[in-house]
């Protein structure tokens, strides 16, 4: 045994399995350690590990046990930690730390990092926080809170390096090394003039490579791509990556400098604005699994209602057709096929239209250009699953007629469905309503709808049930 009390195989277990993720073993061995009242143990386990897989081991553990493990292990639980964390499990933690402690963690991280902590908060609770943190954090922290939720404002971080634009680079130089308090995480310096306005950049390879006698002016970079801080966070990531910014300034309504934007934080912005995507043509709401399960119902359920709603015009265009399907039963075999290809036809193309909304691909000067062409992709789609089916019933059924008006049917409605696909975001996005929330429930209706309605109607026409 080692002074720690851990077993020397149990000190050398793998943290991570083949596919990198943290393996259940050591997590494992942490529970057992925190059953056995081991707290010392527990933290020895807990010692070597990097922040953030400090916190994927709280989002691992069962939720009951989180509290538990953040007392054997408080040393390690910093601002780092909480900075990687699950939303819904830093929230959770924070619920039990006192209002003290949750400032010293706020104090320790970058603006945009507390926020993030701090706006969750219930109003009382924050105002808590915000008592008992420093006065220049509890400024930088009000001022971000007063700007829109997902916007520059709210992302941005305050602690920067800017300078005037008479200096020279010995003057950047002996600032830099003179000076403390200044934040050590910074890629570029920028340059202001005397109304704080920014005039430039200069990357810090630059001025380490240049003669201190040179001015900044000089050496800077004139053209930049500023942010306003009122800007969606959304576009934000979108200008990142157009431009291939590592980091980029952010500017009030009057042009002044007030914050930066790193490419670190607009790493996560992507990821999460494309997994909300995902998940709202979905209907899954957040989609986190550690988010509490009264809030997923409520997320879900009312679109599930919604869709309960759509279907019943699907059903009651069915009913108009009974007598048809009651003459001829082969017909309620097949009009899932013809609804249920349309439906996955109207998908597709959504999803295409959606992405290329939300990455600024589709615009007011190209949609007539994206409309028509996902017109030629549903014929083109319509015409070969329409042969296959029409190919495919006439042989079964041993009814050359039926396979023609299946064949018919689904070439009406894959068309119709690329239509929908594309019309539904682009009406709903110009309308001012997020497209990924509400297409999926009218484009799904559409299909469903029109599918019953081609077949049983085209059917009905042809004298199939006669």
């Amino acid at each position: 045994m080692s002074d720690t009390g851990l077993d020397p195989e149990e000190a050398r277990a793998p943290l991570h399995d083949e596919d990198d993720r943290m393996d259940p073993g050591f997590v494992g061995g942490v529970l057992a350690r925190l059953d056995e009242g081991d707290a010392e143990g527990a933290r020895a386990l807990v010692e070597p590990l990097h922040p953030a897989d400090i916190a994927d081991l709280f989002e691992l553990v069962p939720q009951d046990r989180r509290a538990g493990l953040a007392a054997a292990i408080s040393d390690r639980l910093d601002a780092d930690v909480f900075a990687e964390m699950n939303e819904w499990v830093r929230d959770e933690l924070i619920d039990v730390l006192a209002p003290h402690e949750v400032a010293e963690i706020a104090a320790q991280l970058d603006t945009d990092d507390a926020v993030a902590i701090i706006e969750e908060m219930d109003d009382e609770d924050q105002r808590a926080v915000l008592r008992a943190l420093e006065p220049d954090d509890r400024a930088a922290i009000e001022e971000a809170l007063s700007y829109p939720e997902e916007s520059a404002g709210r992302l941005m971080q305050r602690d920067l390096i800017a300078v005037p634009e008479h200096w020279t680079v010995g003057d950047v130089l002996d600032y830099l090394r003179r000076n403390a308090d200044l934040t050590t995480d910074f890629w570029e310096i920028y340059v202001v003039d005397s109304r704080h306005h920014p005039v430039g950049t200069c990357k810090l390879s630059w001025v380490l490579r240049t003669p201190r006698g040179v001015a900044i002016a000089d050496v800077m970079q004139r053209e930049q791509t500023l942010i306003p801080v009122d800007m969606d966070q959304e576009e934000v990531a979108l200008r990142f990556q157009k431009y291939a910014l590592i980091s980029a300034a952010v500017v009030d309504g009057s042009g002044r400098l007030v914050g930066m934007i790193t490419v670190d934080d607009v790493v996560h912005i992507i990821q999460e604005e494309a997994g909300e995507d995902v998940l709202l043509l979905s209907g899954a709401g957040e989609g986190d699994i550690n988010e509490p399960v009264l809030d997923s119902y409520r997320a879900r359920v009312r679109w599930l209602l919604a869709n309960l709603l759509t279907a019943l015009v699907a059903s009651t265009i069915i009913s108009l057709f009974e007598g048809t399907i009651a003459r001829m039963v082969a017909l309620a075999t097949l009009m899932p096929i013809v609804a249920g290809v349309g439906g996955n036809a109207g998908t597709q193309t959504m999803a295409v239209t959606v992405r290329a909304i939300a990455t600024n691909q589709l615009t007011a000067s190209n949609t007539w250009r994206s409309i028509t062409r996902e017109i030629r992709v549903a014929l083109l789609n319509g015409v070969t699953v329409a042969a296959v089916i029409g190919i495919g019933v006439a042989l079964v059924f041993t009814s050359p007629a039926l396979g023609g008006v299946i064949a018919a049917a689904m070439m009406t409605n894959i068309f119709i469905a690329g239509l929908a696909g594309v019309l539904v975001p682009v009406a709903l996005d110009r309308a001012g309503a997020d497209p990924a929330v509400a297409s999926s429930v009218f484009v799904t209706m559409t299909t469903d709808s029109m599918g019953f309605l081609a077949f049983l109607g085209l059917a009905t026409a042809a004298g199939l049930a006669g």
